[in-house]
C-alpha cells in the first residue's frame, strides 16, 4: 500500500486493513514497513510484535544510536549475515541493549573482603560486558522482563529464519504472560479514538468555507502586530464550537 505522504512508514489505513484482516478471520498479519528512521515508528503503535530487520555495510551501525529504533524493535535480525561486519553490528546492537537495560553487578571492595559473598564468575562476566549480558538475557525465557534478541540472518539462503520465527513467538508468549499484551492493545485503541477524533476536527474545520474566509480576514491584523496567532485560534475554536461538535455531516471513513 502506498503511504500517500504518511510520514510514518505506513500508510494511513494500514490499521483498518488490519481489522478487515482481523474480521476475516486471519491468525497473523504482517506489516513492512517503508522504513525506519527517526520518525517512522508507526508499526510501534500498529503492530503487536516489531522486528527490526538491519543489514552490515549500510551505515545501520549509526542507525542503532538512535533511539526511538532501540525502544520500538523486540527482536532484531542482522539479515545478509554473511557480509564482512555482521558480527560487529550484533555487537553493537546487544552493547547498546544492555547499556540501556543497565546490566550492572554490585561489586565489594578488594580489601579484606569476604569473597564468598561475592557474585558469581557468570554475573562477574556480565557487569564486564552489557553485550553478553544482553544476550544472555534474551535467552532467558523466565526473565520478568523482555530483552530483544539480535539474531543473525542470511534470508537469500534461508538461513536463521527458524530463529527468527522462534524469537517472534516467544515475544508473544511474553505479552499474554506479563499482561503486557493487553495493555498495548488497550492503549492502541485510545491512540486511534484520539487520532480519529482529530482527523474528524480537522476535516469539519478546514473544508468549511466560512472559516477559511474568516481567516483570511484575520491575515491583516496579525500582519501589523495587533493580534497574534495564539488569539485568532482562540477566537476560531470560540466562533466555530457549533461547527465542530456537529455530527453526521463529515465522512469518517478513509478512502483506501
Amino acid at each position: 500500500m502506498a503511504t500517500r505522504g504518511s510520514l510514518g512508514g505506513l500508510a494511513t489505513a494500514t490499521r483498518e486493513v488490519c481489522d478487515v484482516l482481523d474480521a476475516f478471520g486471519m491468525d497473523i498479519i504482517l506489516l513492512e514497513t517503508v522504513g525506519v528512521g527517526q520518525s517512522e515508528l508507526d508499526i510501534a503503535r500498529a503492530a503487536d510484535t516489531t522486528l527490526v530487520v538491519l543489514v552490515p555495510e549500510s551505515g545501520d551501525s549509526i542507525q542503532t544510536l538512535k533511539a526511538g529504533v532501540m525502544e520500538i524493535a523486540d527482536v532484531f535480525a542482522v539479515n545478509k549475515a554473511d557480509r564482512p561486519g555482521a558480527d560487529r553490528l550484533r555487537n553493537d546492537i546487544e552493547l547498546m541493549l544492555g547499556l540501556r537495560t543497565g546490566a550492572t553487578v554490585s561489586l565489594p571492595a578488594h580489601h579484606g573482603v569476604d569473597l564468598r559473598g561475592a557474585p558469581d564468575r557468570d554475573a562477574l562476566r556480565d557487569a564486564m560486558n552489557p553485550a553478553r549480558a544482553a544476550r544472555n538475557a534474551a535467552q532467558d525465557e523466565r526473565a520478568e522482563a523482555w530483552t530483544p534478541p539480535v539474531l543473525r540472518t542470511v534470508a537469500a539462503k534461508g538461513e536463521g529464519l527458524t530463529d527468527v520465527v522462534d524469537a517472534l513467538e516467544r515475544h508473544v508468549r511474553y505479552l499474554e504472560r506479563s499482561g503486557e499484551l493487553r495493555t498495548r492493545r488497550r492503549e492502541r485503541l485510545r491512540e486511534r479514538v484520539r487520532e480519529t477524533v482529530e482527523e474528524q476536527l480537522r476535516l469539519r474545520l478546514w473544508r468549511d468555507k466560512e472559516t477559511e474566509t474568516w481567516l483570511e480576514l484575520q491575515i491583516p491584523a496579525m500582519e501589523e502586530g495587533r493580534t497574534a496567532p495564539f488569539v485568532v485560534a482562540d477566537a476560531l475554536r470560540a466562533r466555530s464550537a457549533e461547527l465542530l461538535t456537529g455530527i453526521g455531516d463529515t465522512p469518517t471513513t478513509r478512502t483506501i
